[in-house]
């Protein structure tokens, strides 16, 4: 195996050598080549390298430079080529973090100096990932680039946890929110009282810091404080864990079990649905139930 050059932006992370792989998806697929010069911003999903795209793999190949957050397995990184650089620059609240416009400039810098940059995120860049502020301050430099997206955790992690965001028995629509603001502090120009009211489910990104505060605004908006609540740690990971909980306790019960992030946290009777739906559980023989709404037995007293 080849030793590959690792660099930090923040000095907090290392990653271990890349086995040598053979693949050739990209030449059956006819996948498209990364130039030199460009910047590609790619999701590599929520953690399970499994759920990485076809795309995403490609760009991993080919890629100079590897430039990649926090929330980024580091399963991932072994499918990156030997002879790339690894680039760590993740932003994690309440620890030392690069700044968004200086992981920008890199990214600039990097480009114009002729390698095949890839930006690689946890979950989808564009989904609470800023890859939109990162593919704008490209178009502003005039780098070339392109997105790959990724599954995101609000949706591909709930699915590990045996949740599904929606449901025709309960919801036509679900919202998706971030729990805090560039800053850390909770999102104030939010509308709540019209989240609260208008969506049958609510999923927070990066919450568990402020999921007491915002559970008030939601019930003081008319939410059910009984309203099943479901955390997930980890998601797609082997450690993944889950917390049932309620909208009024959830706070709580995170302190009580000390219950760290990074989680993806759903409200919503969606919940209800992991009885019958936890098929990581059914693996390690949970009996799930049939009918876990009772949707069969209203439908039979009707």
């Amino acid at each position: 195996m080849t030793e590959r050059k690792v660099i930090s932006l923040t000095g907090g992370r290392k990653t271990k050598r890349a086995p040598q792989m053979a693949d050739d998806a990209a030449a059956r697929l006819a996948l498209p080549a990364f130039e030199p010069g460009w910047v590609w911003l790619v999701g590599a999903g929520p953690g399970d390298p499994g759920l990485l795209t076809l795309h995403a793999l490609n760009a991993l190949k080919q890629a100079d430079i590897v430039v990649y957050d926090a929330l980024v397995d580091e399963t991932v990184l072994q499918f990156a080529s030997a002879r790339a650089t690894l680039e760590y620059s993740g932003k994690r609240g309440g620890k030392p973090s690069p700044k968004q416009r200086d992981i920008s400039a890199r990214l600039i810098e990097l480009a114009r100096q002729g390698k095949r940059v890839l930006r690689l995120k946890g979950g989808d860049p564009f989904v609470f990932g800023r890859g939109g502020e990162e593919a704008l301050a490209l178009v502003d430099a005039g780098i070339p680039f392109r997105l790959v997206p990724g599954v995101t955790a609000g949706v591909g992690g709930l699915g590990y946890a045996g949740i599904p965001v929606t449901h025709r028995d309960i919801n036509h629509a679900v919202t998706f929110v971030t729990g805090h603001m560039a800053g850390g502090a909770i999102p104030e120009n939010l509308d709540w009282p019209s989240i609260a009211k208008g969506s049958p489910v609510i999923v927070l990104y990066m919450a568990l810091s402020h999921l007491g505060a915002i559970a008030k605004r939601l019930i003081e908006n008319g939410r059910r404080a009984d309203e099943p609540v479901a955390l997930v740690r980890n998601a797609t990971l082997k450690d993944q864990q889950v917390l049932e909980t309620t909208l009024g306790t959830a706070a709580a019960d995170v302190a009580r079990t000390d219950f760290k992030a990074p989680a993806i946290i759903v409200i919503g009777d969606v919940v209800r649905l992991r009885e019958g739906l936890d098929w990581l559980g059914a693996l390690e023989g949970r009996i799930l139930k049939r009918d876990p709404l009772n949707v069969r037995a209203k439908k039979d007293a009707g």
